[in-house]
């Protein structure tokens, strides 16, 4: 299939390979789980949106610049072709932030969006409770209506940037006795707030990467829900879907990686010749890389023409997982045992790309619903099988 682009969707995307070229960093930032590198990235991020670059497909007046759906996937083409720096406030700008304009109100739009466009605000999950991981309905932190504002108490576990960021958002049981789905509600809370205490949790890589948040008599006024009352099921299915389908991992991400692991593959022939299956799968890589790619141009088609993006996003979020593992257990098959340098180890030189990426890849099938949970999802409701 070739794709072809008008005019104007040329001129835009010359205009960004052009401002990217003069922009990003020359030196890679350290990792957002840490503070030095958290505080980095969020100045790039303010860069981006002082060029009109931060969220393109929203409107002009929350900090966007109004383009389509196509415009961001050229974006994301240029802007990982270009090695800029990885995003450091998704959970804000492309999960909260599309859930804002589809529920939130114009109050809340008008104040919230404009600083998580430009990173003033810094956002966080608050889905996982010790005994509610990809079974999210079993949560159980409470949320107790007392006049103009909740009440908040329980923990929150596995909480991606909670460690150093400003906000969080996430399910909290508001009506008391309901079950599973029922009487939930979706609230957006100030970490600096009184009773909020925050405890890191360190990543395989040794990083602060999550966090558990403990709510301890919590006040949030009642014009932080989003939704109705007890509606916050309806609201969260929205916010996952944006999460496990186009928005949190776009194609162009593995692209680029792909076309390193092809150079990394050429670059160590002779050892690669030594397994013929290597090749296969570099191959393998790089056709699902484009094949997903394409599969988000239809999509993004779709969505133009008014259809809405379902289940399928549970086929999404399992196909980028699974690829973005065999992407880098590739890589590591390559490189043998070289693969597994630390960055501090003077012989790592770019192999240690490989090894972050590599355990970071062991989460991918985890995080954003395991994928046992949205393979259920894809048999029952796409193929109409019976529950098991």
């Amino acid at each position: 299939m070739k794709l072809t682009y008008s005019p104007k969707q040329q001129a835009f995307r010359l205009e960004v390979r052009q401002w990217m070229a003069a922009n990003v960093p020359k030196e890679k930032l350290p990792t957002y789980d840490t503070k030095e590198g958290f505080e980095l990235h969020r100045q790039w991020e303010r860069k981006l949106h002082e060029a009109g670059l931060s969220m393109v497909m929203w409107p002009t007046e929350f900090g966007g610049r109004g383009c389509d759906l196509i415009d961001w996937l050229i974006f994301e083409e240029e802007y990982y072709g270009a090695g800029a720096p990885l995003r450091v406030n998704q959970n804000g700008q492309l999960l909260l932030g599309s859930t804002l304009l589809e529920f939130g109100t114009p109050e809340q739009q008008a104040h919230f969006l404009p600083r998580m466009a430009s990173s003033d605000d810094m956002w966080a999950q608050a889905w996982s409770e010790p005994n509610a991981g990809s079974d999210m309905a079993n949560i159980s932190s409470k949320a107790i209506l007392d006049g103009d504002h909740y009440v908040l108490n329980g923990q929150k576990t596995w909480s991606t940037r909670a460690t150093y960021a400003d906000w969080a958002f996430g399910l909290f049981r508001s009506e008391v006795g309901s079950k599973r789905h029922h009487g939930l509600s979706f609230l957006m809370v100030p970490l600096d707030a009184e009773g909020v205490t925050i405890r890191p949790i360190k990543a395989l890589d040794g990083e602060d990467a999550f966090a558990e948040i403990f709510f301890d008599n919590v006040k949030v006024p009642v014009e932080h829900r989003i939704g109705e009352e007890g509606q916050g099921w309806h609201v969260a299915m929205a916010t996952a879907g944006f999460e496990r389908g186009l928005l949190l991992r776009s194609p162009a991400r593995f692209q680029q990686t792909v076309r390193k692991l092809i150079k990394l593959y050429r670059d160590n022939k002779v050892s690669a010749d030594r397994d013929p299956s290597i090749g296969v799968a570099v191959a393998k890589c790089w056709s699902d890389a484009e094949a997903y790619a394409l599969s988000a141009y239809n999509t993004v088609g779709r969505l133009s023409n008014g259809d809405k993006i379902g289940a399928e996003s549970s086929i999404n979020k399992v196909f980028w997982s699974e690829l973005d593992l065999l992407i880098h257990q590739t890589a590591m098959n390559i490189l043998g045992c070289t693969g597994e340098l630390l960055t501090s180890a003077p012989l790592a030189e770019e192999r240690a790309y490989w090894l972050q990426g590599f355990l970071f890849a062991q989460a991918g099938p985890i995080y954003a619903g395991a994928n046992e949970i949205q393979r259920n999802i894809v048999a029952e409701r796409m193929l109409g099988l019976p529950r098991a």
